[in-house]
């Protein structure tokens, strides 16, 4: 949080931060202020970053400042909300300016009592370009910088000058109708973090000083304990300390199947509690868990623009000031080139100005690009940015790793094979992994942790075992019931111990091909059986793996530091193209470079080079873990690769909506141009078909909310 001791950071939601203008504004207000070093401004989620120097001004003196420049500061996890139309200047401005409108229009119809009439309109003019037009000049005295404000606060002036108020009152209610409504707009795509915000309960069950307290959840400390009783929200990430239960953790992870919890296992906030109950240690506090920091993500990702974004911004950024001047071109060389009045040339600018105004234009992209981040994020999936979103949709290639990505990344017994006698005596599955188990026990090895798990599921006895020795990289040695018995690689016995495998030999090639790791047991003279071992496959990875050769892909790759066997194995299993084994993390990083329009999966710590090297790197089970979360572009926060195949549709969706909408824009633009210059096209037609034509991109736009 600190650079040095006195350098502080004040983070918070503010009120009245809708837009590109209040944010502009609200910069001016506090860059000014001795102290402040950093501002960093989040309209789209409605926050201020502030980093100060607390020798100089103090946090309280920072609130107090935004407050005075109308952006009051919110406290703990409030969002801002628009007050009701009736109670929103905007809106009310705008619903007396048509108020005035109509009865200009009324008193100009009925009576021939004109000046009453266009007093009605002026003062139509007046309230609804309030707004609009302070944020016009302000613009360009201040950004040096001619937007569409600009261009409709002239055309409303312009139509008034050559004795139309009443278009230019139409023009002005009809525009200023679009800006009250692009607030609630704004507040609609804020939606997603809303929701995720809601998510957490408010207080916690907290045990202290053998008492049992409500407390609220951002007073929780590390080390603190919490009780979750059946069907509560889990207050913040903690490891379950006593009890279990199965927990419902798809607000976080998007996983459709609850998950059962035990002792010792990690828990997330905001995940439901089912049937049972139990303690919690709080692991992490409310301002750092897992959900806070997926709406922190969210919000920044929803300020990143991708390139068609910054396209547009660019595009408006000359294009508004060229329609000002072809518009004053016009109003000259109309008159000279055909035989057109001044004051028809100059209307005929008028609506060329409105007409050619890039309103839908420019909104259609950066609306549909935040509703799908936030669609997104509810089902699971951040997306870092724009730029990411865009890139999904590119996809050609996808390389995954094999542990923990295609694979559980948890070895499981899968065969038990046994040879022919055991001290003279036929033995049981159950003796063989038994034995293996107990010397087995004494290792920490990920193969060992799985015999152990297999015999501990079989509710079997351990024997115990004397004069245990490790055999680094072949097995172990421990003395048991009066044997030396071995528990090792194929290799152990055949070149180490030179022991003859007899039938054995066939099973451990089936098995070995099969992407199996063959561990066998027996004595320095002969083996009594063997056991294998594998990193089974996700059950839907094969899934997965096909609907991403459905959604256009043209091959999918396994990038994996295994043996090659193993490689090949699970490849066959799961559908994929290619495998390139035995591979260091630099070997992927390699190996990723030579693909265009890549992405690479794996779990954002040892696959950090090829995830860096993808176009887009994406980490699986992302949950709870720092590294992934920061790394990756895209983070699935659940083991499901089929998130991934979502997050591909998804972007490909939204191609399709801001295509439709930019289409529709141009398209509407196009025509209007056209009917403006040739005078086909009055004022109120313009405007009224420039209005509807940004709330078709709005809507359109907004249906990716729905994910």
């Amino acid at each position: 949080m600190s650079m040095t001791t006195s350098t502080q950071t004040l983070e918070c939601h503010v009120a009245n931060l809708d837009c590109e203008h209040d944010a502009a504004t609200l910069n001016r207000g506090i860059e000014s202020l001795t102290g402040v070093q950093e501002i960093k401004i989040l309209p789209k989620a409605a926050k201020i970053v502030l980093t100060y120097n607390s020798a100089d001004i103090t946090a309280q003196a920072l609130k107090e400042k935004l407050n005075s420049i109308g952006f009051p500061p919110l406290e703990g996890r409030e969002l801002p909300e628009l007050p009701r139309p009736w109670r929103n200047p905007k809106v009310v401005t705008s619903a007396a300016s048509g108020l005035l409108l109509l009865v200009g229009w009324l008193v100009g119809w009925l009576t021939d009592m004109e000046m009453v009439s266009i007093a009605s309109y002026l003062c139509a003019i007046g309230l609804g370009g309030y707004f609009f037009g302070r944020e016009a000049l302000e613009e360009l005295v201040f950004e040096r910088r001619i937007g569409i404000e600009l261009l409709m606060l002239i055309a409303a002036i312009a139509a008034t000058a050559l004795g139309q108020p009443a278009e230019g009152a139409m023009l002005v209610f009809l525009y200023s109708i679009s800006e009250a409504a692009e607030g609630y707009t704004e507040e609609k795509t804020r939606s997603a973090v809303r929701t995720l915000m809601a998510l957490a309960p408010k207080t916690a069950l907290v045990r202290r000083d053998g008492r049992e307290i409500e407390t609220p959840v951002e007073e929780l400390g590390i080390g603190d304990v919490f009780i979750v009783k059946p069907g509560q929200s889990i207050a913040t990430d903690g490891e379950v300390l006593t009890g279990t239960s199965s927990v419902n953790q798809a607000p976080v992870t998007g996983e459709s199947v609850p998950v059962e919890k035990k002792t010792g296992d990690q828990v997330f906030a905001a995940s439901i509690n089912g049937e049972g109950a139990f303690e919690v240690t709080v692991t992490r506090t409310y301002a750092d868990n897992t959900l806070s920091r997926i709406i922190k993500m969210v919000e920044e990702a929803q300020e990143r623009r991708g390139k068609s974004q910054r396209f547009i911004e660019r595009f408006g950024a000359w294009y508004s000031p060229a329609v000002l001047l072809i518009g004053v071109l016009v109003a000259i060389t109309l008159p000279l080139v055909f035989t057109l009045t001044w004051e028809e040339a100059l209307m005929r600018a008028t609506v060329f100005i409105v007409a050619a105004a890039p309103c839908a234009l420019v909104i259609s992209v950066p609306i549909t690009m935040v509703a799908a981040l936030g669609a997104a994020a509810r089902r699971g999936v951040l997306i870092k940015g724009g730029i990411y979103l865009e890139e999904l949709a590119k996809v050609q290639v996808v390389a995954l790793d094999k542990t923990g990505t295609l694979t559980k990344g948890e070895p499981e017994v899968t065969d038990i094979v046994l040879a022919s006698v055991w001290q003279g005596e036929a033995t049981g599955e159950d003796e063989l992994l038994a034995a293996a188990a107990g010397i087995e026990n004494r290792s920490e090895h990920p193969i060992a942790r799985a015999i152990l798990k297999r015999a501990k599921d079989a509710d079997l006895n351990l024997p115990e075992v004397a004069s245990f020795q490790s055999l680094t990289g072949a097995g172990a040695t421990a003395e048991l019931n009066g044997y030396k018995v071995c528990v090792g690689s194929p290799q152990l016995f055949e070149e180490q111990l030179n022991v003859n495998l007899g039938t054995l030999k066939g099973d451990i090639t089936r098995l070995q091909n099969e992407g199996k790791t063959v561990i066998l047991v027996g004595t320095e003279c002969s083996p009594w059986g063997l056991i294998a071992v594998r990193d089974n496959i996700r059950p839907n990875a094969r899934k997965a793996v096909a609907a991403f050769y459905a959604s256009g892909v043209r091959k999918v790759v396994m990038l994996t530091g295994d043996n090659q066997l193993t490689g090949e194995a699970i490849g066959r299993e799961t559908g994929i193209d290619e495998v390139f084994a035995n591979l260091k993390p630099e070997d992927k990083a390699s190996m990723v470079r030579k693909f265009e329009h890549v992405i690479m999966v794996g779990d954002g710590v040892n696959d950090a080079p090829a995830l860096a090297e993808a176009d887009i790197g994406v980490a699986m089970g992302a949950a709870g873990t720092d590294v992934a979360l920061e790394t990756a572009d895209v983070a699935l926060m659940a083991d499901d690769l089929e998130k991934l195949v979502y997050a591909m549709s998804l972007s490909a969706r939204t191609q399709t909506i801001i295509r439709q909408n930019l289409t529709l824009s141009a398209i509407i633009i196009s025509a209007l141009i056209i009917g403006s210059i040739s005078g086909s096209l009055s004022l109120p037609l313009v405007v009224l078909a420039h209005e509807v034509s940004e709330f078709l991109v709005i809507g359109n736009g907004l249906r990716m909310l729905r994910g």
